[in-house]
């Protein structure tokens, strides 16, 4: 008896994720680490991840816990959502209680779990980091992406968001706004937000508060937009960036009560895929968000070092004739090559992925292209990471230094060598 030929593979894949490739920043920082076991020196601008160490105690806290073997609740440890309800009331003013907190294993998954539940449209500003339009996609919805402009500092305006609900008539909105930024390290001052929340409320808009390096924000004067619209504000927190353990996978949202419909919604697709996060990694992040005198101490110095060198990454690059904002939190920039398109174009570099693949064949240095955070294929903007130096290092001689002194291009040179090298190989790539 004859069988009928067997489907091909590529049939039988959801055709929302058909031509997908891996996560940009994933995939190009596997690139880097081959052509570095290949012997090539390559300065990895690219990935987002903190490069200073997890602090002892948390660590101390994982190794006591990791016999806890046991199913934790789909919502999270109790321990662990009272902690971070009582870290959003210290550090930002704003009123949660636990039961406003759900645990997933990243902030990265609980986003996809949001626009999975939420039913209306998603708004994101662009350049926006790389896997909410991709997250959208494989659902099968659209993402709206709202442009803005580099004089306003990739910032939403608040005239622009009123003009995307004016015209999309009145479908549920979720706004989705990542500050400080990742790509650009640029933050909203209070005074926008207050307008943007204003026009959000009026609107009635849910917004997802992306927050996630505003513990990073190099003055700690972190604000939350949470403080004027908090009825309908998503807060959105975890301990990669601003703790350092990425790699714990570990996010959280924090939800007004007025949007616990969405929360329990979430809760129980958790209870359908990822079941629960980690346990012994839940007991130790209740040493991160209850904090104490050496968290405070370990951001204290985090932030003067990130501060530092971003100042100094953007101020060279300005210099050398490359658009770059001073970055004031996280730890990227966002220069714009535009100046330079010309003399770009000359060479056949019209795009910001031919602009990254040209630099990188040159000179070793890997940046991710503007496109990937929805900017236009033809505008070279690129996101620069600058976290290839040792943190652990540099961590322990930056408390040697006195508060009051600022880190100079000395210390710099000395302790982040690799950033400082990539800086001046980009300064010296750009046409004269």
């Amino acid at each position: 008896m004859l069988r009928a030929p067997m489907r091909r593979a590529s049939d039988t894949v959801n055709p929302h994720v058909q031509g997908m490739l891996t996560s940009p920043a994933l995939r190009i920082a596997e690139r880097c680490d081959a052509l570095r076991a290949a012997g090539h020196d390559v300065y990895k601008l690219v990935l987002g991840q903190s490069p200073f160490p997890v602090p002892e105690r948390m660590i101390d806290a994982l190794r006591q816990n990791a016999g806890e073997k046991d199913y934790l609740p789909a919502y999270g440890l109790p321990a662990l959502r009272r902690s971070i309800a009582a870290h959003v009331e210290r550090r930002l003013g704003i009123d949660r209680t636990s039961d406003d907190v759900l645990i997933g294993p990243g902030s990265k998954q609980l986003a996809f779990l949001l626009q999975l539940v939420f039913a209306g449209d998603v708004l994101v500003p662009t350049p926006a980091w790389v896997s909410f339009a991709p997250q959208a996609r494989v659902l099968g919805r659209d993402v709206v992406m709202l442009e803005t402009r580099r004089d306003d500092g990739y910032l939403l305006t608040p005239s622009a968001l009123a003009s995307a609900c004016e015209q999309g008539g009145d479908r549920p909105r979720l706004l989705v706004l990542n500050y400080p930024s990742n790509p650009t390290g640029l933050t909203y001052r209070p005074e926008d937000l207050r307008e943007l929340a204003r026009v959000a409320q009026r609107h009635e808009v849910l917004l997802l508060a992306d927050e996630i390096y505003g513990e990073l924000h190099h003055k700690g004067q972190h604000a939350s937009i949470a403080r004027w619209y908090p009825e309908g504000t998503i807060l959105s927190t975890g301990i990669s960036k601003w703790i350092g353990a990425g790699g714990w996978r570990l996010g959280a949202f924090v939800f007004p009560q007025e949007q616990r419909a969405l929360l329990d919604a979430m809760a129980c697709v958790a209870s359908e895929t990822f079941t629960s996060t980690s346990a012994p990694v839940q007991h130790a992040a209740v040493v991160a968000f209850d904090g104490g005198e050496d968290i405070d101490r370990y951001l204290v110095q985090v932030r003067r070092v990130l501060a530092a060198l971003g100042r100094w990454c953007a101020r060279r690059l300005a210099a050398a004739g490359i658009a770059c904002a001073q970055p004031v939190g996280g730890f990227y920039v966002f220069p714009d090559f535009a100046p330079f398109q010309a003399a770009l174009e000359a060479r056949g570099i019209a795009t910001s992925e031919a602009l990254c693949d040209r630099l990188l064949e040159d000179t070793g240095v890997a940046l991710l292209p503007g496109s990937v955070f929805g900017r236009a294929d033809r505008e070279l903007t690129a996101r620069l990471a600058y976290v290839d130096f040792d943190g652990t290092r540099t961590l322990q001689s930056v408390s040697m230094i006195p508060r009051e002194q600022p880190l100079d291009e000395t210390f710099l040179r000395r302790h982040c060598p690799r950033v400082v090298e990539a800086i001046e190989r980009i300064v010296g790539w750009v046409p004269r």
